[in-house]
């Protein structure tokens, strides 16, 4: 029986954001959670007996790494982290001011705020419903305060242009020689779904 290959999306998204990935994968070998930043969550349990491969994007590896919802054969990011905001002990992350700045604005401009955010990472697709500013806020809460190093990968597909998540960032968060590179920037599963694709067959054929 072959891997599944589960994937989770980061903030300001829902499960549609894997659909170009997805296409490159028949359809009973993925299986997409949602974090219910527009609507409700739905988090499907994989079919039994079959291994998972997890892959997180952005917030959404923190997010499996934090919350451990199930016990995985092999773990994947894509443009991820293990810490998002700047510590002392992590110069490289981002200032906890702009996750503040995000958060005061949420309760009365929600969709404002995701679009903007989608926009600075080269996103300019409408929104795929109405915000879920509770959900949305509870994820600046995250990505302000959780930490989730160490923690070991198999692969951090990263982008050299990422304009959020960076380079020191990466490789703070990560060995070395778990980090595989693309010229491309922060949406690597919108922008670059085949080469994002041939990494993860890589890993599955490992399982």
């Amino acid at each position: 029986m072959k891997p599944l290959l589960l994937l989770v999306h980061g903030w300001g998204f829902d499960a549609s954001f894997w659909d170009g990935l997805r296409a490159c994968f028949t359809p009973e070998d993925t299986l997409a959670w949602d974090l219910g930043f527009f609507g409700q969550p739905a988090q499907p349990a994989p079919p039994p007996g079959r291994k998972v491969l997890a892959v997180g994007h952005s917030l959404g590896l923190l997010w499996l790494l934090h919350q451990r919802p199930l016990g995985w054969d092999g773990l994947a990011g894509i443009n991820g982290f293990t810490r998002f905001a700047k510590a002392g002990d992590f110069p490289a992350g981002i200032s906890p001011r702009v996750l503040e700045r995000m958060l005061s604005r949420l309760a009365t401009a929600p969709a404002e705020v995701v679009s903007e955010f989608r926009a600075r990472q080269g996103c300019t697709a409408p929104l795929p419903g109405m915000p879920n500013a509770e959900a949305l806020a509870a994820g600046l809460q995250a990505l302000a305060g959780w930490d989730a190093r160490p923690a070991l990968v198999d692969a951090a597909l990263c982008g050299q242009q990422d304009m959020l998540v960076s380079a020191a960032m990466s490789k703070d968060c990560f060995p070395e020689d778990r980090i595989i590179w693309h010229e491309g920037g922060h949406l690597l599963p919108l922008d670059a779904p085949d080469w994002c694709a041939s990494q993860l067959y890589g890993l599955l054929e490992r399982l």
